[in-house]
């Protein structure tokens, strides 16, 4: 991972720990609900129930506690969707993973929308905070890369396919999907968007040249032989 201001921060009791992920996911959850330009550290603290002393002894400034929002909610939404996103393994796994996403934001009732999305509106602007937002990007990305990845591997999807390609249109997908879906209160833009994506892969899969799925069957045949 790249160098990150939290990974400069000594070693934490577990007391220590507990703090800063109060202070944290009252920060996220401020921050998601009114917009970042409007957190003050008073309403982190009257939501944490800390003091502005023990905020600073975590986050030295306002925007270091901003940055760590931005890690933090990347980290939540890529557990929210797991298993699903590690199993990215055939079109059947993306299918599964669409359905995750789409049943988190009706059990929202559409509300909010993406939170790194919602940040990113805010703060990619920002080249102190952008970096930390297309870091968790990134990450949350890799696992549709590592999936797509697997699948070409496989035999699944032809050679000639580019995994990060293919993972960025889906991203792309999600996040607009995501916008219209909070502004239309359904989820229906966020399953056409991602269906669009997920069907083009599908078309790439029946693409696969037979020669291609013979020769990787060999290699498999190879690798797994015993000594």
């Amino acid at each position: 991972m790249p160098e990150d201001f939290s990974l400069a921060r000594p070693r934490l009791t577990p007391r220590g720990s507990a703090t800063r992920e109060r202070i944290l996911t009252a920060a996220a959850d401020l921050v998601f609900s009114s917009g970042a330009a409007a957190m003050s550290l008073d309403d982190v603290m009257a939501s944490s129930g800390t003091s502005k002393s023990q905020i600073y002894r975590h986050f030295a400034t306002r925007d270091h506690l901003l940055r760590a929002v931005v890690s933090y909610q990347g980290e939540r939404i890529v557990r929210g969707q797991q298993p699903q996103l590690s199993e990215l393994n055939t079109i059947v796994g993306l299918r599964r993973w669409r359905d995750r996403v789409i049943e988190l934001q009706d059990a929202t009732d559409y509300a909010g929308g993406c939170p790194l999305g919602s940040l990113a509106n805010e703060l990619a602007v920002d080249d102190a905070t952008r970096p930390a937002l297309e870091r968790s990007f990134d990450e949350w990305e890799a696992y549709l890369v590592a999936g797509l990845g697997r699948m070409r591997q496989r035999g699944h999807l032809p050679l000639k396919s580019d995994p990060r390609a293919l993972a960025e249109a889906l991203m792309a997908a999600l996040q607009g999907g995501l916008l219209l879906t909070k502004t239309r209160r359904t989820s229906r833009p966020l399953a056409n968007a991602l269906n669009a994506v997920i069907d083009h892969i599908e078309d790439l899969a029946r693409q696969t040249p037979t020669k291609q799925i013979r020769n990787l069957g060999r290699q498999d045949s190879v690798t797994c032989a015993p000594p």
